[in-house]
């Protein structure tokens, strides 16, 4: 790499990784914890490419943006965040930042973002207006990459016009994020209309929800449950469509291609709807957001005028171990059924115990046989990751961050079940105590050890 790269953070352990490793690479580097020095860095037309994060003690990161874009146009930006919303994602892309990373991030990941942030000319700056009172209700929240990486693919496709399928378990909040490409695209102030079966039950109803939606959304809720005739009529009503057409979004708890594979789901619609795939994670895929997603909800039902509630670590060990059978939405419903039946400030775990005990504890059964396999999970996952290259092979390297997607999780379960004993848990993995000690300094994996309660 060949450049000067401008630092803004106010972790001064994160300033220095990045500067080591920036340097080391061949670049200069000027790091601060300031928005006002990167600012007047900018001004004095210093850098190539800059690093920032969003919340720093003098400002925001992210209301930046439009300003260097102003200042130095072309300059392109990195922004890194502790945040754990989708706005963040979506917010970022709406300023024209080159990219967004998370924290915790993968400093190779982060350095390959770098090099190519220092070779590619950032795009023309395009102002856009923003919605202030959109959102810091979404409970679209999570740290876990699989939220992560489906906030950075929102962001990406919500000023197109590809149609996108939308696909989850129920109540992971696919119909949320549907919405949510809709109120922060262009076409935010246009209609966004939910076509239900019921819509589709006469010859007239699609020509109603044309005229509905106007330029605006559609969205067909849990299309895999629709007749042959109602998608009959979704085929024709999207075979009319001219230049100014409605953005078409799906979601659906089924897989559609099974179901199409098995004759139940047309194919020629099944190829319509898939522009383009995101999956919602399950919440058992995401335990480590539960208690954010708690936490969430808690300060919702003490805006909505409840007492303040917090759960004892007991309650919330429980309501991590919990499979959510429901998902996001029987969690907020858990929550707020616990906020009203509890009698002091800490919501205790037999309190907890009382309310998830008349609820089904069992993960819901998506068919059988290698459909259950972990081999034929990945492979699904796999395929979808080609398929939103759009036929461009994704970046080299591809090997070794699959091999790293696998092991993050393997280690930190394995970590968790043996208590952070490293030395059973390279027993239990079967590998040497020393390869194990490497994976978790590589992986940037915490541990802690603790008395196993079982």
């Amino acid at each position: 790499m060949d450049g000067t790269v401008l630092v803004a953070d106010d972790d001064k352990t994160i300033r220095t990784v990045l500067t080591q490793a920036l340097s080391r690479a061949g670049c200069k580097v000027h790091a601060t914890s300031s928005l006002v020095t990167l600012m007047r860095w900018v001004e004095e037309g210093k850098g190539d490419l800059v690093i920032s994060d969003v919340v720093m003690p003098d400002g925001n990161g992210l209301e930046q943006l439009p300003l260097i874009a102003e200042e130095r146009p072309g300059l392109p930006v990195i922004v890194i965040s502790a945040q754990n919303t989708i706005m963040t994602a979506i917010q970022a892309a709406e300023a024209e930042a080159f990219d967004y990373l998370p924290k915790p991030f993968d400093l190779p990941d982060l350095m390959k973002r770098a090099s190519r942030a220092l070779e590619v000319k950032r795009r023309a700056p395009v102002a856009k207006a923003k919605d202030d009172e959109q959102s810091d209700d979404l409970p679209l929240v999570g740290r876990t990459p699989a939220m992560q990486e489906l906030y950075r693919l929102v962001a990406r496709v919500m000023n197109t016009d590809l149609p996108v399928l939308i696909s989850g378990e129920s109540g992971t909040g696919k119909s949320l994020i549907a919405r949510a490409i809709h109120d922060f695209s262009d076409r935010r102030n246009l209609p966004f209309v939910t076509a239900m079966a019921a819509d589709l039950s006469t010859m007239e109803g699609p020509s109603a929800i044309i005229s509905r939606a106007r330029n605006g959304s559609i969205l067909f809720d849990e299309v895999g449950d629709l007749s042959e005739e109602a998608q009959a009529r979704i085929v024709r009503m999207l075979d009319s469509f001219t230049d100014n057409a409605p953005r078409i979004m799906a979601t659906s708890q089924a897989d559609l291609a099974k179901k199409m594979e098995a004759g139940q789901f047309r194919q020629d619609l099944f190829y319509r709807l898939g522009g383009v795939s995101l999956t919602v994670p399950s919440l058992r895929e995401r335990v480590e957001d539960i208690p954010l997603l708690a936490d969430h909800f808690l300060a919702r039902a003490e805006r909505e005028g409840f007492n303040l509630r917090r759960f004892s670590p007991e309650a919330m060990d429980l309501i991590r171990a919990y499979s959510w059978p429901g998902n996001v939405r029987q969690l907020e419903n858990t929550i707020r059924r616990l906020v009203v039946t509890s009698s002091e400030e800490e919501i205790t775990r037999a309190e907890a115990e009382q309310v998830l005990g008349n609820q089904p504890a069992m993960e819901p059964l998506q068919g059988g046989g290698d459909g259950d396999k972990l081999s034929t999970s990945v492979h699904k996952h796999l395929r979808r990751y080609f398929d939103l290259h759009g036929g461009v092979l994704p970046p080299p390297g591809l090997y070794q961050r699959i091999l790293r997607e696998v092991e993050l999780p393997l280690i930190e379960i394995a970590l968790d079940a043996t208590a952070g004993n490293q030395a059973k848990c390279a027993d239990l993995l079967g590998i040497n105590r020393n390869t194990l000690r490497k994976k978790i300094t590589d992986l940037d994996i915490q541990v802690t050890r603790r008395r196993k309660l079982m």
